[in-house]
């Protein structure tokens, strides 16, 4: 499961357009929106501070947040937010409604694991990361948080493709048409050190 739920507390915009979002980023706050579940969307406006602050924690796009809106609560996940590309800081955030049986498509992160057992990178192999995160479709109440990928044994010349992970119960990947390359292990420019490739052979 992803990152641990929390709560954000808005106030209803009444006003929308360039103007008053200027006005409310000098106050300190962000303009978003509620939106999708068959319901009318919901203009409010965040607290800047700690809608920055969970971005910046980690997980932010696979974590389901409850946003309190005029003592009314609202389940959401964040599906898009766009940042001031000279200032760095987040201009609009738009949270998508969910229940238990939404379908969400989200990025999943793809860890590396047991790097110290793969003869190929000991060898001076070098990973050759084709995809650092995952498209896939699942519950937005079961997100996985990352997938690990297990170096073990693997050899230069080796891939890692999307059918060696075992994916969670309902989630599905959205390229589902093809076996796609998640990385390779490939030998560096200078060469590989044979004797530790030999070695991790006669230990295999």
């Amino acid at each position: 499961m992803s990152h641990e739920s929390y709560e954000l507390k808005a106030e209803a915009r009444e006003r929308v357009g360039k103007g008053s979002a200027r006005e409310l980023r000098r106050n300190g706050l962000i303009p978003a929106v509620i939106y999708g579940d068959k319901q009318a969307p919901i203009s409010i406006a965040l607290s800047t501070n700690e809608v920055t602050k969970r971005i910046h924690a980690g997980g932010f796009m696979t974590t389901i947040a409850t946003i309190e809106v005029d003592g009314k609560k609202y389940k959401v996940l964040p599906k898009d937010y766009q940042l001031d590309p000279v200032r760095d800081f987040t201009m609009h955030v738009d949270f998508l409604r969910v229940s238990g049986n939404t379908q969400v498509t989200v990025e999943i992160p793809v860890h590396f694991i047991n790097e110290e057992k793969s003869q190929g990178l000991k060898a001076g192999g070098v990973l050759n990361i084709v995809r650092h995160e995952i498209e896939v479709q699942c519950p937005a109440d079961a997100i996985p948080e990352f997938f690990n990928v297990d170096l073990s044994g693997k050899k230069i010349g080796d891939s890692i493709h999307i059918s060696d992970l075992t994916l969670p119960k309902g989630v599905a990947t959205v390229i589902a048409d093809r076996d796609f390359t998640i990385a390779t292990i490939i030998a560096p420019a200078g060469g590989v050190d044979e004797t530790v490739e030999e070695e991790g052979e006669a230990e295999a």
